[in-house]
């Protein structure tokens, strides 16, 4: 690649989630016959499961699939629930080996070796422990002691995006970086064991995996797949208790207001405006589905085609909300139906909502892909 044609691009992609699948309807089934003895409840619970968006996710907590009275997740009896340490212990266990996975398949897909990577950021807010997710990873995958270590930690759904964002503005400072960005969120050990509304709709929709993406400047070797340009990050006065996340006994308690698709459709499109600077209409809506009602607001107040929800939309169904590493499972998604209709370069957006209320967006181009190079669509996006 000339120097002239050098462009700071994501360069890889790897997604992956745990053996574990939860059939909604299944899952809705079994927590609904736990909550019997509370019918409005259990009415409720069934109802939100069905009308989410959600088919199937995969999560790490075998107990998960076990029946109503045998699993501590959704015991109504907070004696049997985990607590908050025995997550915890499952997150240490389990989310190493997971972000590992989609690492490595990021650098594969990148063709850039361990020994290139300069910067790594791990991303996750569903766990902690120390030393941590960064260290861990830097040991196991070889990387060099003297990688920079960026941790966020705690930062919520947006923070997959935020990082990708940071990453392409270190590489526009150094364009022999090479950014590798890991994102592993177990969701999935954060059920509660409540009747109560809030607690069983992020019970009905959020989902285990990992994700993973090299950023740098893309050489004669690796292809670019996302140029990335200008991105933009706002904090919403006033909607600080709209989205929450507090650490409890058992496990993580996640609040998340009904207004938020409505705040996010008010919002937004000020701040897309702001990015955009005239420019035109996206063609690529690389959304976060944090919810069904956020996509359908975007769409909604965009006119978007079904055609350009479908990936956002099909990883809500396939996998749910993965909270910060969802956004790379809608931009590989992306990728692979723009490879296999054989299109050239694309323009568009991708966005991504958090705690606070938070968006970061980033403007990105799909650079397409020889022919001999085209992935075929993976049989879990279709």
């Amino acid at each position: 690649m000339k120097q002239e044609d050098q462009v700071i691009a994501i360069l890889g992609i790897g997604t992956t989630v745990p053996e574990f699948r939860l059939d909604q309807a299944d899952t809705s089934h079994r927590l609904t016959d736990a909550l019997r003895d509370n019918p409005n409840s259990a009415r409720w619970a069934k109802k939100i499961f069905k009308q989410c968006g959600v088919e199937t996710r995969y999560t790490c907590e075998p107990n998960l699939l076990e029946t109503a009275e045998n699993c501590r997740y959704f015991s109504q009896n907070n004696d049997q629930a985990p607590s908050t340490s025995d997550r915890m212990a499952t997150y240490k266990r389990e989310s190493v080996p997971l972000a590992l996975q989609a690492a490595n398949r990021a650098l594969d897909d990148a063709q850039v070796d361990v020994s290139d990577i300069t910067h790594l950021i791990t991303v996750s807010c569903t766990g902690q422990f120390l030393p941590g997710l960064d260290a861990a990873l830097t040991h196991q995958l070889g990387l060099a002691a003297n990688v920079n270590r960026i941790p966020f930690n705690f930062l919520g759904c947006a923070a997959g995006l935020k990082a990708v964002c940071l990453s392409r503005q270190i590489a526009s400072n150094m364009p022999t970086a090479k950014i590798l960005v890991v994102c592993v969120e177990l969701c999935t050990l954060h059920i509660q064991p409540s009747s109560d509304r809030e607690a069983l709709f992020g019970a009905s929709f959020f989902g285990d995996g990992a994700s993973a993406c090299v950023v740098g400047v893309g050489n004669d070797q690796q292809q670019p797949i996302f140029q990335l340009g200008n991105d933009h990050s706002i904090l919403l006065q006033d909607c600080a208790d709209e989205m929450k996340w507090d650490v409890g006994n058992h496990g993580f308690d996640l609040y998340l207001s009904p207004n938020i698709p409505k705040l996010i459709g008010t919002w937004i499109p000020e701040q897309i405006e702001h990015l955009l600077a005239g420019g035109p209409r996206p063609e690529i809506w690389a959304i976060h589905p944090g919810g069904k009602g956020i996509i359908d607001t975007l769409e909604e107040v965009y006119g978007l085609s079904a055609d350009e929800t479908h990936p956002s939309r099909t990883v809500l169904r396939n996998f749910g909300n993965m909270s910060s590493a969802t956004i790379l499972f809608v931009l590989d998604h992306t990728r692979q139906e723009l490879a296999n209709r054989g299109a050239g370069p694309t323009s568009g957006i991708s966005l991504a909502f958090g705690p606070g209320l938070t968006c970061e967006m980033i403007q990105i181009t799909y650079l397409g892909i020889p022919v001999h190079d085209e992935k075929q669509l993976d049989e879990s996006y279709v």
